[in-house]
């Protein structure tokens, strides 16, 4: 095997800093908490499966592929904005997340409020479906594209960009709290997100596919990784963009289904709660 598809083709420090920090806080925290709190085998595997994953398309050879054929870009954030941050959400790290705020918390200080507020922004629903869907039209209209796979630093914008909506859109998805017992969404809320991100993305796939022109020219530009004709290119590309967001929005659906089923029990009534409380 040729050990050298695994080195980073665009080596970024900070990329890398991260992955390492995401890896050792989870391990630390792990060994921190008591038995009885901890991540099982399954969830462990699920998190570093989802993290190494994102890795991969970040940091090896991979992204060479992925700046230099259409398909491959389009795998490339199908991993970063779907099955990654999927796995990684599934893998339920509450406790792991818990660890970490009671750590930093107290550091914090005047950030706390700011960070605070910016996340109940961005998880507003109406918001975190906007964004979700919003930056594949953003990265994909065909002038910003253009210039994202010609600038490095805007290539990293987007793809980092695309990793971290992912994590915080499947978060407000498959978070593990009851809706019952905590603030958390609503399971009848999180399918009508699935539907209302799935959707738009479904279009878009489906233009890229039937569109008998070429939509993204700067693959011609810069020269193709393969001898592969841009109509195929393009064909794979928007077959990518479309099927695979579809069938995880529906599998997202089955998930949260299953999980309310499991939950079935009404919301308590604010008076209810009230009352309980005296």
């Amino acid at each position: 095997m040729n050990w050298s598809v695994l080195l980073p083709y665009d080596f970024s420090p900070l990329t890398v800093l991260a992955y390492l920090l995401a890896a050792s806080g989870y391990i630390w925290a792990f060994r921190a908490l008591p038995h009885g709190e901890r991540p099982g085998p399954v969830r462990v595997f699920a998190f570093f499966l989802g993290l190494g994953l994102c890795y991969a398309v970040m940091q090896t050879r991979f992204d060479y592929y992925a700046q230099y054929m259409f398909f491959i870009h389009r795998g490339q954030h199908l991993i970063l904005h779907h099955l990654g941050p999927v796995l990684i959400a599934l893998s339920n790290p509450l406790p792991i997340l818990r660890f970490w705020h009671g750590q930093i918390k107290p550091y914090l200080g005047a950030w706390a409020a700011p960070v605070r507020v910016s996340y109940n922004i961005l998880q507003q629903p109406l918001i975190a479906a906007f964004l979700f869907a919003g930056l594949v039209y953003f990265w994909l209209w065909p002038p910003i594209h253009f210039d994202a796979m010609l600038s490095r630093d805007l290539y990293w914008v987007m793809n980092w960009s695309m990793l971290l909506d992912g994590l915080l859109f499947w978060w407000l998805i498959f978070d593990s709290r009851s809706p019952h017992d905590t603030g958390s969404l609503g399971y009848g809320k999180r399918i009508l997100l699935l539907v209302l991100v799935g959707v738009p993305q479904m279009f878009l796939g489906a233009w890229i596919v039937f569109n008998r022109g070429m939509v993204y020219d700067v693959y011609e530009v810069c020269g193709r990784a393969w001898p592969m004709s841009p109509e195929d290119d393009q064909l794979i590309g928007g077959i990518l963009t479309w099927i695979p967001p579809a069938m995880m929005s529906v599998l997202g659906i089955l998930i949260v289904l299953s999980r309310a089923m499991k939950d079935d029990r009404p919301k308590p009534h604010p008076n209810a709660l009230e009352g309980a409380t005296r």
